[in-house]
């Protein structure tokens, strides 16, 4: 039986669709940013041979992508 947290979790899950979707660019670009190595790599993970991403992570990452890298340390 899934709790309310895993419940919340689960929904805030993305597809690499659903991150195209919500930055608006192609889902090839997505596919791009998770294969980098470096900062402005898109934070997710993998299950299975699925990416998923935390949609929290995602628009943190968009953030620092705009502010030019910076943060607020």
């Amino acid at each position: 039986m899934i709790d309310a947290a895993s419940r919340d979790l689960l929904e805030s899950l993305l597809t690499i669709e659903d991150v195209a979707e919500l930055l608006r660019v192609p889902v090839s670009w997505v596919y791009e940013r998770t294969r980098r190595r470096s900062f402005d790599r898109i934070p997710g993970f993998r299950l299975g041979k699925y990416w998923r991403f935390r949609e929290a992570d995602v628009l943190m990452w968009l953030e620092r992508q705009r502010a030019g890298g910076r943060t607020n340390a």
